[in-house]
Formats: structure tokens, sequence, C-alpha cells
């Protein structure tokens, strides 16, 4: 029970945390976004700038202040408006002499108020002792001074409730404003200190952890703590309701007025999000704003398809840190928040395609995994193998049907063919995959060894990758000529040099070196003596890393250990060494000439013997073995002189290494 309450006021805090760091990115984007005209003088564009830069610097301390100083910050600031509030009623109170007139059609036209003037001024005197005792509160005054700003604040009304002429009710309410004022000076000044030290200790912090930790971890570690992404959303969210609540009103009123009704239409609905989501974007911060938004979307995307495949890789979870990068990063590409709004609309559209595709990219990386977990393993459950099916079908399916509607509406342009690039290229990793995992499935209902099946699955996964290769390229080129002829910018460049290194340079050398590696896997393979027939059965023994028996054929290592020839190319794409006592695979002729050799069961046979039993020769093998095949250990000094043998040489007795040479 303790420990729910600590959560819940945690939680409070954080919620309170956010809120109090929004009006901050209000006020930065409402400087941002405002206009100001050049043409008032040096002096008039100086004393703007000026107030600009301050109110930016302002709001940037305060958006990164701790969550204490935070706190400390608005209590302060909350009680200068109060105070400033029972100013101004008290003066607009005492300057008319209609007090209930002139309040009453201040009140936006609400019969909310009381019609006589005592019980209007009774109110009056309570909302000014609530404002008076709010103050004396986060100030937190002592007993005394508490006392005298209550009555300082009182003091007007009072005037008013006896009556005293217009001149000395208004001479009251100014002595009472600047005897306020002057209270809340000497409070603010007597916390200077405070602010000073404040602003020291987070200089000092700063600079230490720039220091040992560096710049990187320096803005992480500040993007934690003030949540920036929480802070974004809220910003974002609210300023889109807020203006979701005044166009409504507005269009109703006008509809109202012209006898239309209130239930909106369909196109003046679709006009009230289109303006919306224009002005949603409209400037930097909104973007970020949405990208935010984006962000908690794909993440929640991102955690439900994975609940429903059944994955549980910390890897994948990343869906909602890719999405709104890519989204923020498509905005500043094409200058979204500085187009004009009817370009605007259209340009978010074709992002939010660009955005789309990518994600479904992303939901293959995420479901391929657990396609081929399932098909490697043999699980027979069809519950487990139809949400990973079922997600791989929507992925082919969801390309075709937004290329196709795509088609049938636009124009082929540059935008237009990336997109369909980008989905064509999405299908075929899906008919990748689901080939992959069929042909996985069909070895796991067959009862004998598919030996060819690793050399099917590399040409599949090949040809998809040359294919994805090739678009790649193509993508690269379509880039090029929008840059060159559409619109280029210097992070259009910048993108293409990193599409060029990772998705191209990159894949390239990958896919040339796992080609390489499989032929020099296939050419130690093919020098090791073979062993085929009757000398299966001398053996006695299985694969010492499949653990299955020998079937058909065996490979020797120079160590004369035996392996499947398929199960020992898989262990050579990896290392060079035996995986039983870590010899090389691959040697010279001499060396081999002169090396001892083991069975899997540590038996130890001459060189003459073991070509004899490649040829088929009535060569017998030893028969002293061990029992257990994977449980060997050799004695640095016994491993040579068994059975009268020379010495292996130190070269291959300490090599340990995972070198691939050919």
């Amino acid at each position: 029970m303790a420990s729910s309450q600590a959560r819940l006021g945690q939680q409070a805090l954080a919620v309170l945390d956010v809120a109090l760091r929004v009006p901050c990115i209000f006020i930065i984007d409402a400087i941002f976004n405002s206009y100001y005209d050049p043409g008032s003088g040096w002096v008039g564009v100086m004393g703007k700038v000026f107030v600009r830069v301050m109110g930016v610097l302002v709001s940037s301390m305060v958006l990164l202040l701790s969550q204490k100083a935070l706190f400390k910050f608005y209590t302060l600031f909350f009680a200068v408006l109060l105070g400033l509030a029972a100013v101004l009623i008290n003066y607009y109170a005492t300057s008319h002499i209609d007090f209930y007139s002139a309040y009453y059609k201040a009140a936006l036209g609400f019969r909310l108020l009381p019609r006589n003037g005592p019980t209007l001024w009774l109110g009056m005197a309570a909302v000014q002792l609530v404002f008076g005792v709010g103050y004396v509160f986060l100030l937190n005054l002592q007993s005394v001074f508490a006392a005298l700003v209550v009555l300082d604040i009182m003091i007007p009304l009072w005037g008013l409730m006896i009556e005293l002429p217009a001149d000395v009710r208004q001479l009251v309410a100014v002595f009472s404003g600047l005897a306020l004022a002057l209270n809340t000076a000497v409070c603010l000044a007597m916390r200077l200190k405070w602010f000073y030290y404040s602003c020291r200790y987070v200089y000092l912090l700063v600079r230490h952890m720039y220091r040992i930790y560096g710049l990187q971890l320096l803005l992480e570690d500040t993007w934690k703590r003030i949540r920036f992404p929480d802070v974004l959303r809220v910003f974002w969210l609210t300023r889109v309701t807020a203006q979701a609540l005044i166009l409504v009103y507005v269009v109703r009123a006008v509809r109202r007025e012209s006898g239309d009704g209130y239930l909106l239409s369909w196109d003046v609905f679709w006009d009230l999000t289109s303006n919306l989501i224009i002005s949603g974007c409209d400037s930097t911060l909104t973007v970020l704003g949405m990208s935010a938004v984006i962000s908690s979307v794909a993440h929640y995307l991102g955690l439900s398809i994975l609940a429903f495949i059944g994955s549980t890789e910390e890897e994948d979870k990343r869906l909602g840190f890719v999405a709104p990068v890519l989204f923020f990063i498509l905005a500043l590409q094409t200058g979204l928040s500085s187009l004009n709004p009817e370009e605007r609309l259209v340009r978010l559209s074709r992002n939010m395609c660009l955005l789309l595709t990518a994600i479904l990219h992303f939901i293959h990386g995420m479901t391929d995994p657990v396609l081929m977990s399932l098909s490697a393993s043999h699980v027979s459950s069809f519950r487990r193998h139809f949400p990973v099916l079922l997600v791989s079908l929507a992925l082919f399916v969801l390309p075709v049907a937004l290329s196709y509607a795509l088609w049938h509406s636009y124009a082929l342009n540059t935008w237009l063919f990336a997109v369909t690039a980008f989905c064509v290229e999405l299908c075929l990793k899906v008919v990748v995959s689901l080939t992959v995992y069929g042909l996985f499935m069909a070895d796991g209902l067959s009862n004998v060894l598919w030996e060819k099946l690793d050399d099917y699955v590399y040409y599949v996964r090949s040809t998809g990758n040359v294919i994805e290769f090739l678009f790649g390229v193509i993508m690269f080129g379509n880039g090029a000529y929008t840059m060159m002829f559409e619109s280029g910018s210097k992070i259009r460049a910048c993108m293409m040099c990193l599409h060029a290194y990772f998705n191209i340079y990159l894949q390239a050398r990958n896919g040339w070196k796992t080609f390489i590696n499989r032929r020099t896997a296939v050419k130690k393979i093919n020098s090791l003596p073979e062993v085929r027939g009757d000398q299966l059965w001398d053996i006695e023994d299985v694969c010492a890393i499949c653990y299955q028996e020998f079937a058909t054929s065996a490979r020797i290592t120079p160590c004369h250990h035996y392996f499947h020839a398929l199960c020992l190319r898989k262990w050579l794409y990896i290392q060079d060494t035996c995986p039983m006592c870590h010899q090389r695979v691959y040697i010279e002729d001499e060396s081999r000439d002169r090396a001892a050799f083991s069975n899997n069961n540590g038996g130890y046979a001459a060189p003459q013997d073991v070509a004899a039993a490649a040829a088929g020769g009535p060569a017998e093998l030893d028969n002293e073995l061990l029992e257990d095949n994977d449980s060997i250990e050799y004695d640095e000094d016994e491993w040579g002189t068994q059975n009268g043998c020379t010495p292996i040489e130190e070269d291959y007795i300490n090599d340990d290494t995972d070198s691939t040479e050919d």
C-alpha cells in the first residue's frame, strides 16, 4: 500500500514537472513565430531583438531547471501573479463610480454575478482575501508581515464600501499597489542569492558532466531529466486542442448566424482537420512536437506487434525512436515548416507515406527473426505460427494496396517512384522470408538430413540481397536527380551520402565478404578426407556439432575428428579451428603429414591410417575409445606423446585463433 502511494506520488510529481515546463515551449515558439516591423529605426529594432533574446534565454533556463528549482521558481512566479491580480482588481474597482454596472459588463454576458452592490462587495472581498492568503503562503511570509500584506490588499475595498471620494479611493489603491510591489521586490531580492547559487550549481554540474562523460551523454541526461519528449508531446497536443476549440467555436457561430445549424458537414470537418494539420507543423518546435506524438504512437504500435507475434527482443522496441527521427529528418529535408499552407499539406502527406513504408520495413525486421526461429526450431504449434504469418501477409498486402492507390491518384514523379521502390523492396523481403521459412519447415518435416538446405537458403537470401542492393543504387540515382533538378539542400546531400555508405557500400562489402567466406569454407571442406561406406560403422560416434549419426559420409579433420560436411562448413563460416581441440583445420600438406590424429573420442592414429581409411582400405581404427564425445580435455605434454607419435608443433598446439585463411 505504501509503495503504491509512493509510486502515485512520483507519477503526480512527474506530471506536474512536465506541465510546468510546457509554458516555456509556448513562449519560445511564440517568440520565433512573432513578426516585428524592421522599419521602426535601429533603436527599436535593437530593443525588440534584445527582448526576444532575453525571452528565449530565460525560457530556456527555466526549461532546463531541476525539478526542485522549477517548483520554487513557479512558487515565486504564482505569488507575483496573485499580487498583480490583487492590485489590478483594486485599481479597477476603485476607478469606476458605477461599480456594479462596470463589473457586470465585464462578465462576458454570463449572469453569474449578484445584482446588489453589498453582496458584490463581499464577493470581491472574499476573492481579494483568497489572493492575499495565497500570496502570503507562496512567499512564506512571517505572521506579522502576512497580516500587514492581507490588510494592505483589503484597504481599497474598505474605502469603496464606506464610499470615499473617487480621488481618495484611487489614491488609496495606488499606495496599496506600491506597498505590495515594494514587498514583492524585497522578497525577490532576498532570493537573488538562492538564484545565483542555483545557476552556479547547474553550471558546475553541466561542466563536470561534460568533462567526465562528454557532450553526448550530457545531452542524453538532460533530455531524460527534463522529459523533453513528454514536454513536446503535451505542447503539441495542447496547442492543437486549443486551436481546434477556437475553430469549432467560430465555425458554429458563423453557421448559427447563417441558419445552417450546429452540425458540421463533411467538407467543413475536412477543412478544419486540414487547417489543424497545417498549423501543427508551421514551426520547428511544432514539427518536434508532432515527432513526439508520432514517437508515442509508433512505440505502442511496436509493442502491440511484438506482443502479438510473441517476440521478446529488446532491440525490436526501437520503433518509437526510429519513426520520429525519420519524420523530423524528412521535415527538415523538405523544408516543411517554411512552405505555404497548401504546399505544406501536400508535402506532409508525402512524408507520411514515406514514413509508413519505413515503419513497415522496420516491422518486417521485427517479424523476420521470429519467423526464422519458429521454422528452425520446428515448433509445430499452429497458434505460434499464425500471428507471424498474418503479420507477414499484411506486410505484403499493405505496400501493394498503397502503391495501387497512389498510382491511381498521382502522376509519376520522383516521390512516387521512391515510395513504389520501397513498397516493392518490402514485398521482396517478405517473399524471401517466407521462402526461407518454407525451406526450414520442409526440412523439419523430413526425416532425412537435407545437406543442400544451407545452399538453398543462401541462394534465396543472396538473390534478395542483390535485388535490394540494386534498389539502393536506383534510389541513390533518384535522390541525386531530385537534389539537382527539384529541391536540393544540404540535409538531402548528407542523407544521400549516408545512404551511399550504409545501404550501398557496406551492403556490397558484406555481401562480397560472405561470398568469399563461403567459397573459402567449401575449399577447406573439399581439402579434407572423406569417409564413406563401411568405414562409417567403424567410427561408432556421432557428429560433435549436431549430435547426429553419420548416415552417408563424414569429413576428417587433420586432428582426426569426424564431422558432417555441412556442419563443419557452417562452423568454418565463423572460425578456422576444430570445434573439439581448436587446432587449425586448413593446414599445409607437410604439416598435416607430421601431425598426430585422433577421432572424436580421443583415440590416435597415424597419418597413413587416415589415408587408408579415406581410400577405403582395410586399416583398423584405434579401439581404445573414451565414452564421452564432447567432454575431452587434453594435456599439453601428453598431446604429442601418446601412441609413440612425435610431438605436435607448438604452432598448432597454441593456435586458438579465429582466422579464416584461404
